[in-house]
């Protein structure tokens, strides 16, 4: 690895550097309104919340009226969903999807602005009795929006969980299941080509930390810094466990057929939880806001593709709008929330870029600190609780590339004014040799220099905020400058 451009290179590129570090498309973050809870806001007031953060994109778990008329005239684009027990009704008769169509979409569409339909929700996992005929009921769904008018601004999906695999790792041995592959999986991507819609995918970087803790790097699941895994399969380097898992979706859904390959993906669940039972490794609320504020600026920067599929730009779901007190299981399924029912927040994350959601000076990764004294099942902020934001560090985003992180980094070692002394030849932070070492320094100068204020750890997506201190070689990043 070379060493960084002299300082005086970094005086000719400025005028280059807003074409070098413009993002890809940039996908948009959206929200899962789940709403198993006894203690939720009523849907209004919810929808103010929701306006109030800038969530551009809901997606639900049914299609009750009172949500759907909550959401009507506000511009916020809608997932409804057809439950895993109507499925097979759906799939059976194309008079009951007409008359479900007519009565949960065509009845609020335009003003509210459904743009999709979830034909039942994990069907593989949770309704294996219905499997055979989830691309039947998606069908006769479909075909009622063209009976209406409304195929064409109304897609029809299906979210399907990683468990759909038989093989996830490495990446480049994606598979689906024998059962699933021929049967349901490639008519459903013929289903999906042919519609123009896109394969959703729920997927959790946590349930394959909490169960490899020892295995997996906290890093690696948290788009930290880290030394990345090579797929000696591919010859891909991967920095993040999202990526690895998507793309072995993307490696399964090839194998099928290469004209699949144009079919989008959309990550319609995924979340880390703010609390859970001894047993599950990982889940605090620390590391819930780096991996939702983390993701979410990869996103909205346009960095959202993967190593298989670089250029892609991918909406995502965060699961979930709420803490839900009333779903079953460990406790971590009951803190997935990024607000607590009380509409407080229990960590910072943005959903628009630079937008009102997070908190001034931390990039969107603060956190609700538990002040003491609380139930460990609790959803709701104990009394007395306060909002922390720590020390924070800008670090380079490995998956941005080198072209634009050496872009990034003339810029801020020249007209942006870091301090850059330090990673030149034979100083003290040369060592790691690298582009990802080196940006991570200047770019953390910079940004601590600028009194961390939102929008001074970006650098169009080749940088990121992180809350706990990072650590290059024996060179440690300072807090304060």
């Amino acid at each position: 690895m070379a060493p960084p451009r002299p300082l005086l290179a970094a005086v000719f590129l400025a005028a280059a550097v807003p074409l070098l570090l413009s993002p890809a498309e940039a996908g948009t973050v959206g929200v899962n309104y789940g709403r198993v809870a006894n203690n939720l806001p009523n849907p209004a007031a919810v929808v103010q919340l929701l306006k109030q953060q800038g969530v551009a994109q809901v997606k639900l778990y049914d299609a009750d009226p009172t949500v759907l008329r909550a959401l009507a005239n506000t511009g916020i684009k809608v997932v409804v969903a057809l439950p895993n027990e109507q499925v097979a009704a759906a799939a059976s008769r194309a008079s009951y999807a007409l008359l479900w169509v007519r009565r949960n979409v065509a009845a609020y569409h335009p003003a509210t602005q459904i743009q999709g339909i979830a034909v039942g929700n994990e069907v593989f996992a949770s309704a294996k009795n219905v499997t055979a005929q989830l691309v039947p009921a998606m069908a006769n769904v479909h075909a009622a929006l063209a009976r209406l008018g409304l195929d064409g601004a109304v897609k029809v999906s299906s979210p399907i969980a990683l468990t759909a695999l038989a093989s996830s790792y490495p990446s480049s041995a994606g598979a689906f299941r024998e059962d699933l592959a021929q049967a349901v999986m490639k008519p459903m991507l013929d289903f999906l080509a042919q519609t123009g819609s896109y394969l959703m995918v729920n997927a959790y970087p946590f349930f394959a930390y909490s169960g490899n803790a020892g295995d997996i790097s906290l890093d690696y699941a948290l788009f930290r810094p880290n030394a990345g895994v090579l797929d000696a399969g591919n010859g891909l380097k991967y920095y993040s466990l999202l990526d690895a898992q998507l793309d072995a979706v993307f490696a399964a859904v090839s194998r099928l057929g290469e004209g699949y390959n144009g079919v989008r993906v959309v990550v319609s669940e995924t979340g880390w939880p703010s609390k859970g039972d001894a047993n599950e490794a990982g889940a605090s609320a620390a590391n819930a806001a780096a991996y939702n504020g983390n993701l979410a600026r990869r996103v909205l920067s346009g960095n959202a593709g993967t190593p298989r599929r670089p250029d892609a730009d991918i909406d995502v779901y965060l699961f979930a709008l709420f803490n839900e007190n009333q779903k079953p299981g460990p406790t971590s399924e009951r803190n997935y929330g990024v607000f607590y029912p009380n509409q407080q927040k229990v960590y910072d994350v943005e959903f628009v870029l630079g937008g009102g959601g997070a908190s001034q000076g931390n990039g969107g990764l603060g956190w609700q600190e538990n002040g003491g004294g609380a139930s460990s099942t609790s959803t709701n902020p104990p009394s007395g609780v306060k909002v922390t934001t720590g020390e924070a560090w800008c670090v380079a985003n490995a998956m941005a590339g080198e072209h634009r992180l050496q872009a990034a980094l003339d810029y801020a070692c020249g007209p942006g004014g870091a301090d850059c002394k330090a990673i030149q030849p034979g100083a003290a932070c040369f060592e790691p040799n690298t582009m990802v070492a080196h940006a991570s320094y200047a770019f953390n100068d910079y940004y601590q220099r600028k009194g961390r204020s939102i929008g001074t750890c970006d650098f169009a997506g080749a940088a990121y905020v992180v809350n706990q201190a990072p650590k290059m070689g024996k060179c440690d990043l300072p807090s304060t400058v």
